[in-house]
């Protein structure tokens, strides 16, 4: 993981199922809700808040549903020991 200074952007080089993947993860408050903006590979991102009941990632627009769910979980679980805790 790298957390960018004076930012909090984190990346993370996560390799699922075989493939690599290149996560950015910026958290952002809505509504007084913490939410996450997390980019694949340099796409333009998808929204996502963090669920307690389930200790993971919930994908808040349409396009984020398309992710593997391995992925999903692995991200979940990186953000759940650095952004989250």
């Amino acid at each position: 993981m790298k957390k960018t200074t004076g930012s909090t952007e984190y990346t993370y080089d996560l390799i699922v199922d075989k493939v690599p993947y290149s996560v950015k993860v910026t958290p952002f408050m809505f509504n007084n809700e913490k939410r996450f903006r997390i980019s694949i590979n340099g796409d333009n991102g998808h929204i996502f808040a963090w669920d307690p009941d389930i200790i993971g990632l919930h994908a808040l627009d349409d396009d984020a549903a398309t992710l593997p769910d391995s992925l999903e979980k692995a991200i979940s679980d990186k953000l759940s020991k650095t952004v989250v805790a």
